[in-house]
């Protein structure tokens, strides 16, 4: 059986390189000093293609050191959790499943001196040092135990990271978080919500944070299938199904299903049709009780482009899918994401929907000094069906409702880009957009500078393999 997360360039590599003679196209900006980092899945060991969801790939950082108009290096490296580690040391990594082998696979971000790999539903997040080796799991200095999220937001005026994470033994919760500048925990809230949905991103504004509570939710029968013997699924489903979403799932349950979900295999997250969409609104020092819940047309949202407070309404700019995980079980493809605002009128008591871009598009992102403030750009990767590149890059302008796209041509598929500015006080346009683009007739990735606002090409440089097609990246300046 054929599946399309393991073909093509979401093929994984099977090399870690440390490359200090890259070639260059066309002229780095010399203000770019930092290191542009890239995660993603990028299974170790065989799998199967039949079980294997792209989401539960081993995790895999690649990065380019860029000062003084010159590309210092390229590296990549598996995040060494328990099992990758192992099966690097040539040992044996099958003793190790669930949580410990669950990969850090998703985002990659700066934080109080650390480097930081990242991933949700529960599982560890781990340290790397600069050069992308692993220190190991990072809690926050022990504040923040437990799993974290992929999707934290750094809010521009305090520097701290807001987060809301999920995991299914917590039943009914998801927890919000507020990580401060120097790396510690400094509040955590428990927000009920109507079960044990997979609340992959959250978006935050100067006065609130915003939760989506969406029909994509933890899987009795797929957990159960694929961690409990055959002759215990039936009553073990019925008891899992019972507690789910209504408590947090007792200790020795939740050891056992965690600890028999091995990396690589399937994800126990399914769209759920019985399941209310809705999104909660609390005020950022609010609790629980403070949260007001707004019914939405039933869709899923991975990824917010921004959120923003207008008034007496909060202004949600989301990528919205129409289903998630109902038929493709390997990974997003239900349908054409589309860029929409959902406007949430908090005097009225309701939510306004409307259409922004009927194209689809992914891995929307903004120049992160507007984070939670009105923005007038936003960029995003065009998309076929859920997450598949389709050729170019789309430039939104809120202001005037333009759209540019920026096509690569000959068949480049590039991934997400990310803003950076020239300097501190630059205007929202005035600096460079870094993303991958993988040529599928050289077989190799370019980290590829554009001009933010012409869309044209500063400068290439070329790596010596592909970067397979993944998720999150982000810049992270020198100190």
């Amino acid at each position: 059986m054929g599946n399309k997360f393991l073909e093509g360039n979401f093929a994984p590599v099977s090399r870690e390189h440390t490359i200090t003679d890259l070639a260059v196209t066309g002229r780095i900006p010399e203000f770019l000093d930092g290191r542009y980092l890239r995660n993603g899945p990028n299974p170790l060991s065989e799998v199967d293609p039949a079980a294997y969801h792209w989401f539960m790939g081993d995790g895999m950082v690649h990065g380019v050191r860029l000062r003084d108009g010159k590309a210092e290096w390229y590296r990549n490296r598996w995040v060494r959790n328990p099992a990758v580690a192992a099966a690097l040391n040539g040992e044996d990594a099958s003793r190790f499943c669930g949580l410990d082998a669950l990969g850090a696979n998703t985002n990659v971000i700066g934080h109080a001196g650390r480097t930081l790999a990242l991933v949700e539903a529960g599982a560890p997040i781990y340290e790397l040092t600069d050069e992308l080796d692993t220190v190991g799991r990072c809690d926050f200095d022990g504040t923040l135990p437990g799993g974290y999220t992929a999707h934290p937001k750094r809010d521009p005026r305090t520097g701290e990271l807001h987060a809301v994470s999920y995991f299914f033994g917590m039943g009914n919760k998801v927890q919000y978080s507020v990580i401060d500048a120097a790396g510690r925990a400094r509040r955590t809230v428990d927000v009920e919500v109507t079960g044990s949905p997979m609340m992959h991103d959250f978006s935050l504004t100067e006065n609130h944070v915003v939760f989506y509570d969406l029909p994509v939710t933890f899987n009795a029968e797929m957990a159960v299938a694929a961690s409990v013997p055959a002759a215990l699924r039936t009553p073990a489903k019925l008891v899992v199904s019972a507690m789910v979403g209504k408590v947090r799932v007792p200790d020795p349950v939740t050891a056992m299903m965690a600890g028999k979900l091995g990396a690589n295999g399937g994800l126990p997250y399914r769209w759920n049709p019985k399941y209310p969409a809705r999104i909660g609104v609390m005020p950022r020092e609010g609790g629980n009780a403070d949260v007001r819940w707004f019914d939405v047309e039933p869709c899923y949202v991975f990824h917010p482009l921004n959120a923003y407070d207008d008034g007496d309404s909060v202004v949600l700019d989301v990528v919205r899918h129409p289903r998630m995980f109902d038929r493709e079980l390997h990974g997003p493809g239900e349908g054409g994401p589309t860029l929409d605002r959902w406007t949430v009128d908090l005097a009225a008591g309701k939510v306004i929907e409307e259409r922004l871009d009927d194209r689809g598009q992914e891995f929307p992102r903004v120049d992160e000094r507007r984070v939670g403030r009105r923005h007038r750009y936003g960029y995003a990767m065009s998309a076929d069906g859920g997450a598949d590149p389709a050729g170019s890059l789309f430039k939104h302008d809120f202001h005037t409702g333009a759209r540019h796209e920026r096509a690569f041509g000959a068949g480049r598929q590039p991934g997400e880009f990310v803003f950076v500015p020239r300097h501190e006080d630059a205007a929202e346009d005035d600096g460079v957009l870094l993303g991958f683009v993988f040529d599928p007739a050289t077989q190799r990735s370019d980290l590829t500078i554009l001009d933010a606002e012409t869309l044209d090409t500063v400068a290439a440089i070329h790596l010596p393999d592909r970067v397979p097609h993944g998720f999150h990246g982000n810049w992270v300046p020198s100190a």
